[in-house]
This record gives structure tokens, sequence and C-alpha cells, in this order.
């Protein structure tokens, strides 16, 4: 037999989690409910619900992106299949846009093992040490630091990290990711503060959630974003300018 636990559907009735959709969700789930029945089997607490929905609105946009103009540029071409234009701009996410929240929450908690709860500061440090120079050996990609327009910080990280405190999950992850930003900037010179991918890694870390939770998550989130930027296309388009610039470029091309 082939099934799942999630749900199930019946003549009468659809059934997730153990619970009636219609009789026992819908009107008294908000979706961050439903995220953690569906998913975890269970309710979230007034604290998951702050953090979890301060990833969904972190990540839900932050204007021209590769992955809103693939889903303008989609749109112009099939007006007819919005869905395709969503997919588009969420098909790029990985490791080095959208996805990273993951890799950096992986990157966290393999090194954040070596730690206890009650790690002193120094302790800290030290493994963030021994991280950036072990993924400078091995040429791996240091996630959760730098950004090419926030070069003097990022301005969601402040406020992630006050929410952080505010609900009890500033943890030896958020500690490890603040601490790597601050060896490469004081001890090494970098210009390298920490960004939003590194907070939300380390709210997702110190939530103790699966890594690929912070990837689903800011999918999620962008998905909002990409229907607005859907939406506008239709009435103010800039898919088929942006298109027209990159024929302009290239002086082969003749722009119809």
């Amino acid at each position: 037999m082939v099934k799942t636990d999630i749900g199930y559907t019946t003549v009468d009735a659809i059934v997730v989690r153990g619970r009636d959709l219609s009789k026992e969700i819908i009107g008294k789930f908000d979706f961050i409910d439903m995220i953690y029945h569906t998913t975890f089997a269970r309710m979230p607490s007034a604290r998951e619900k702050t953090m979890v929905t301060a990833i969904l609105v972190t990540t839900a946009d932050h204007g021209i992106t590769p992955s809103s103009l693939a889903a303008r540029l989609t749109y112009a071409g099939a007006p007819e299949a919005m869905q395709a234009a969503v997919a588009a701009g969420l098909l790029g996410a990985g490791s080095v846009f959208l996805g990273t929240m993951q890799n950096a929450a992986e990157m966290l908690i393999e090194a954040g093992r070596e730690l206890g709860p009650d790690a002193g500061d120094e302790a800290v440090r030290d493994v963030a040490r021994a991280l950036i120079l072990r993924y400078r050996q091995e040429r791996r990609p240091l996630y959760g630091v730098g950004h090419p327009i926030h070069v003097n910080g990022d301005p969601r990280v402040a406020t992630l990290r006050e929410l952080a405190r505010a609900n009890d999950y500033y943890g030896v992850h958020w500690r490890l990711m603040d601490a790597i930003s601050e060896v490469l900037i004081q001890e090494q010179g970098k210009k390298l503060p920490l960004n939003a991918v590194g907070a939300i890694a380390s709210i997702v870390a110190d939530m103790e959630l699966d890594p690929m939770v912070a990837r689903g998550l800011a999918l999620v989130g962008r998905s909002a974003g990409l229907l607005a930027h859907l939406v506008e296309e239709k009435t103010q388009p800039i898919g088929r300018a942006a298109w027209e610039l990159v024929l302009q470029d290239d002086p082969r091309n003749e722009v119809p």
C-alpha cells in the first residue's frame, strides 16, 4: 500500500493529520499553524510562530532579483501559465541565490556539535576560526556573510537577532554565526558582515529544525513575492524591456 501520514480524502471529507479540514482547520488555523500541522504534526508555540513569520516576511521579496526576473520573463512569454512563471522564479533557488539558508544552517549545525549550549565566547570564536580555515583550505564557500549591496551590514540582521533574543532563540548557532563574521572583520580585515542568510540559518538551527526547512520556508516566502511581481508585470510590464536591453547590448541583434 502507498499512503501518506499527512492526509487523505473520502467522498465526504478531507482529513489532514487527523483533523477534518472543513470542520476543524479552515477558519481556525492561520498559515503558520497549517505549516506546523502538516509538516511536524503539531501546533506551533507562540514564539515559534513569531520566528517562522519573520522568516517568511524576510524572504518574500527585495526587488529585482534573478528569481523575480525569471518569473517576469516567463510570464512575458507565457502569460496564460502564471504557475510556470512562479515555478521559474523558484527553480533557481540554490547554493548562490535564495537556497543558501539551508547550506548555512548545515554549516552551523555541523560546526556547532563541538560546542555546548553554555560554551564561552572564546570557545565559540575558536570554532569559528577553525571553520573559516577549513572552508578556505577546502575551497568551499562560506555561507551567511557578505552582501553585494549591503556592504556596511545587512539591515535585516539586527531585527532578526532582536526577535531571536526576545523569543529565546539566540543560542549557540547564532553566537557562532556572529563569531564567524567578527573573526573575518576584526581579525582578518575582510568586509564580510553577517547577512540575512546567516541570520535565518541561525534561527533555524537554534530552533532545532531540519536545515531543509530553511530553504523550504524561503521558497514559501518568495512565492508571495513572485506573485506580487507577476501582478505588477500584468499592468506594468518590465520583462520585455529587460529582454530588449540584452538585445540592444549586442550589435548583432535587431530589436523587433
